[in-house]
């Protein structure tokens, strides 16, 4: 786009163009420099010029919904299917042909999330300084090749550098989506959205489950657990493609929209009050988000909602294994609680969309579900050989799966309450920090020598939801309580300024102000 002159398609033939627009000064803040403004930010000052309506909009909206998320529902899918692969590996004999012994298998889980760990930092910054969907697309089809390649790997070396490096690659995925999720969608929309391709966790598990049990009939060629790698892998070498050729950077220069869509797909998301990306790395938001209480209680959350995902990923055929099910048996009674799963990501994100501010109530609802579901995996009687009860206990590691619908709205509270994009790219490095943290803690609490009863792992997953579930709480109060003492603070300047707050607050988010600075900003409860 030209920097001094835009050209704006009129639905006739004739453009309307214009100089690059200055910043607005709002009043009370300074006048904002080049590096404060937003990357969209021209086209934002344009939209006054192209006269924006509400079916314009919608229409805009339904593009972006068959564009972009389409590749965001594939790119998950694919994620999840790579990195819980060795799940059901797990017992086509993946363990006996890789020579893994003891806690090795539990090392070789939690080795991936030291990658992704280590990787949070550089990646949040590389997303900031470059083209979102080309790093994101470049990225797949390199952990797609390193899935190609894991049977070669021969010993517990081998898989330990696969799964390390695998977890650096993945790494940008997660904060990556809710950066992408803010770029393209209003804060009432993000709900439906993020649980819509969050949701492809459980269809990957249900299609991993359904190609194991295929696999899991081959009697010759190669071990049966070499096939999973290699299928998969190859999926993500032909998906990233898709991804690179397909995925834009930003609406500013999406190719599906023209000139006029753009700048009505930047004002629909300026309402967020939170801009769309700014490349300019600030100082001073790194400090806010080090010492906003919603950085750290988003960190605990994910840490305590991560220690029980070894139950519902990596783990799951070997603990169905110990409920008395033969290896076949461990792959198809995945399914229902991936469908659980599926089904209850998108009822959560239809209310939190339909509903204003249920965000953290549906959070608890989920999470209360996982509490009493496992507090009967640490209460129910297991008998001499860990068979006992297995139906019930079986049923109860299913409905384990709302746990997904706590940690995805979670997400939503960086895409949606945190403003300032250096400010939300650290917010998001953090949680997923202690994504991290739980997903490393969690495989090493399935002691070998407890098998097959696992009560350390078991009574760790009831500790991990319960703590989840009073950080939503204490989550919620504190954004109350500041939504409620920014309303009196709004009121005592008189009646009739709400709509030039509204534009104040809309100017300051494109100004890559924070939401701590920025007081038009609301929290989405």
């Amino acid at each position: 786009m030209d920097e001094k002159k835009l050209a704006v398609e009129t639905g006739s033939n004739n453009t309307v163009t214009a100089s690059k627009p200055a910043p607005i000064q709002t009043e009370g803040q300074p006048v904002a420099s080049s590096k404060d403004l937003d990357d969209a930010y021209e086209l934002y000052r344009r939209q006054d010029s192209v006269g924006l309506n509400p079916h314009e909009a919608r229409q805009v909206l339904r593009k972006i919904d068959w564009h972009v998320l389409p590749l965001l529902m594939g790119t998950y899918l694919l994620q999840y299917l790579d990195k819980s692969s060795v799940n059901f590996a797990s017992v086509f004999g993946l363990r006996q042909g890789t020579n893994l012994h003891g806690q090795n298998y539990s090392w070789s889980l939690s080795l991936f999330y030291f990658g992704y760990l280590i990787a949070q930092w550089p990646a949040g910054y590389l997303l900031q300084r470059l083209p979102a969907g080309k790093f994101i697309g470049s990225s797949i089809l390199v952990w797609g090749m390193l899935t190609i390649v894991t049977p070669a790997c021969k010993n517990f070396a081998g898989i330990a550098v696969n799964r390390f490096l695998l977890g650096c690659f993945e790494a940008v995925i997660n904060p990556g989506f809710v950066l992408v999720l803010s770029m393209w969608w209003r804060q009432d929309e993000q709900p439906m959205r993020l649980t819509t391709y969050y949701s492809m966790n459980g269809i990957a598990g249900i299609c991993g489950g359904l190609l194991g049990y295929a696999i899991g009939h081959i009697t010759s060629g190669l071990a049966p657990w070499m096939y999973i790698f290699l299928v998969f892998g190859s999926i993500s070498l032909a998906w990233g493609t898709i991804f690179l050729i397909f995925m834009p950077d930003i609406p500013s220069t999406a190719r599906f929209l023209n000139e006029r869509q753009r700048i009505i797909a930047v004002e629909r998301v300026a309402k967020n009050r939170q801009g769309v990306k700014n490349h300019h790395f600030k100082t001073y938001q790194m400090w806010q988000c080090l010492l906003d209480p919603k950085t750290w209680i988003l960190f605990v959350m994910a840490i305590a909602a991560q220690i029980p995902n070894a139950a519902q990923s990596s783990f799951t055929s070997i603990i169905l294994e110990t409920f008395g099910f033969d290896v076949l048996q461990t792959q198809y009674l995945q399914i229902p609680g991936n469908l659980i799963q599926f089904c209850s990501l998108l009822l959560s994100g239809w209310i939190s969309s339909r509903f204003p501010n249920m965000r953290c109530a549906v959070m608890l609802v989920g999470n209360l579900i996982c509490v009493a579901c496992a507090a009967a995996l640490v209460r129910l009687p297991v008998g001499p050989d860990g068979t006992d009860n297995r139906w019930g206990r079986l049923v109860a590691l299913w409905l384990c799966s709302f746990q997904s619908v706590g940690f995805s709205l979670s997400l939503t509270m960086v895409s949606s309450n945190v403003a300032g994009y250096t400010k939300k790219q650290l917010t998001g490095a953090f949680l997923f920090v202690g994504y991290c943290v739980g997903n490393i803690i969690g495989p090493q609490t399935f002691i070998e020598t407890e098998a097959p009863f696992y009560t350390s792992a078991y009574i760790a997953i009831l500790v991990g939801y319960s703590v989840k579930t009073v950080m939503v709480v204490v989550l919620y109060v504190y954004m109350w309580m500041v939504n409620k003492k920014r309303d009196r603070e709004a009121a005592l300047e008189g009646p009739g300024l709400s709509e030039e707050q509204e534009k104040q607050a809309i100017e300051q988010g494109m100004q890559d102000a924070t939401e701590l600075d920025n007081k038009g900003f609301r929290y989405v409860l």
